[in-house]
């Protein structure tokens, strides 16, 4: 059974995980530890229970704030004129060995959910990401994310 879990370099296998963007790996094996300590960054993977060392896709999440002015023109009319709180989804990626298995798909859904249960306890508006080419922001744009009017690689979804 697929497990989402806070990243341990004590459990999880950095060394192993492979996406094909040789920057977020090295993120991963490098950074993700130090910037969970800091409170950065909290950094989630995704393992299988059967070999729960094996990373098969992880996330980032951290604070953020946006001005409501690179906004959709719809969404401005609703919000204050000073910075929203939000959270950042600052990195996704799955390994390449599980491509086609939808893990993007539950990483993006878990990572949406746990902002949806944060949003319960602290303010906050949306979930911006910003998309690293154009494939990322497709995907992220199949979710219902919304390109930002004067960054469109900087994308939101509102947290309902």
């Amino acid at each position: 059974m697929l497990e989402e879990q806070f990243f341990n370099t004590k459990i999880h296998d950095r060394a192993g995980f492979h996406s094909g963007e040789p920057l977020l790996d090295e993120f991963l094996r490098k950074y993700a530890a130090q910037q969970g300590a800091r409170g950065i960054a909290s950094v989630f993977v995704l393992v299988d229970d059967a070999k729960p060392d094996k990373i098969l896709g992880f996330y980032t999440l951290s604070a953020a704030q946006v001005e409501a002015s690179p906004l959709s023109p719809a969404d401005q009319k609703k919000l204050p004129r000073y910075p929203l709180p939000c959270f950042r989804l600052g990195r996704l990626a799955r390994d390449l060995g599980s491509c086609g298995a939808g893990i993007g798909e539950i990483l993006m859904g878990l990572a949406i959910e746990r902002c949806r249960k944060a949003r319960q306890s602290i303010g906050a508006y949306a979930l911006l990401v910003d998309a690293k080419n154009t494939a990322a922001k497709s995907f992220y744009e199949h979710y219902g994310f919304i390109p930002c009017v004067d960054s469109p690689m900087t994308l939101y979804m509102p947290i309902r």
